[in-house]
């Protein structure tokens, strides 16, 4: 081996002589990973003064998003009421029992009633397009109230369940309207029967009737049967027969 070949192999053992005699770390590393493994982990820092606090986390997949918190009952908002009650007769014809059921409407609710026309011509009755063959009267109001009182009376304070929708109105029928309370036998009149409909309301129920900018009235401030129900029993003591 000549000198020069001596020294290069020399020169190559310095070089590589620290890099192989370096300690190692991978065992403090270890070590380290070893006494941090059952430590918690740090809460998040609090967001700094005048910025806004992080957003919480969505719900997980499959999991149902909190339902917002219902209105509170006694808002004034959502307080029902009695709007009014449309008493009807039909008779089928105009003449003498048309002017019989006028008279008798009027002694029941103290008001004028309207005749109805026909809408059509049904030539099997003998009935002619716009031919009076009802009549009918809309009473609103503290009279409302008192009138629905008796027309209750009359059918023993009870109505069917199935009389109520999901809008606040439910109807009902009285054979004969000598039942009602304060109406006495007329024989000029005889005995008729009739229908009654009774409409309950909210405040705000007249944006859908009003001449600009009508509108629906929200599923969620609608009267549901359950809510009707419960206010006829409770205003005027009317027992839901099943």
């Amino acid at each position: 081996m000549s000198e020069a070949e001596a020294a290069e192999r020399q020169l190559d053992g310095d070089v590589a002589g620290p890099e192989r005699d370096a300690p190692s770390n991978a065992g403090q590393d270890a070590a380290l990973d070893d006494s941090q493994a059952g430590r918690p982990e740090p809460d998040a820092a609090p967001p700094a003064e005048g910025q806004p606090e992080p957003d919480a986390a969505p719900p997980a997949e499959g999991q149902p998003e909190p339902d917002a918190a219902p209105p509170a009952p006694d808002h004034p908002m959502r307080r029902i009421r009695l709007e009014k009650v449309v008493l009807n007769m039909g008779v089928g014809q105009s003449g003498p029992a048309l002017e019989a059921a006028k008279k008798a409407l009027e002694q029941i609710s103290g008001c004028k009633p309207c005749p109805r026309s026909a809408r059509g011509t049904q030539r099997d009755f003998g009935v002619r397009k716009g031919e009076p063959i009802g009549v009918a009267v809309t009473v609103r109001g503290a009279q409302a109230e008192t009138l629905a009182t008796r027309l209750f009376e009359a059918k023993g304070n009870a109505v069917a369940r199935r009389s109520f929708d999901d809008f606040g109105n439910f109807s009902f029928g009285i054979r004969e309207h000598i039942d009602i309370p304060g109406v006495k036998y007329d024989p000029t009149v005889g005995i008729i029967g009739l229908d009654v409909c009774v409409s309950l309301a909210r405040p705000g129920y007249g944006i859908r009737k009003r001449s600009k900018h009508k509108a629906r009235v929200g599923r969620s401030h609608r009267i549901t049967a359950d809510e009707a129900r419960s206010f006829v029993a409770g205003k005027f003591g009317v027992e839901v027969a099943a």
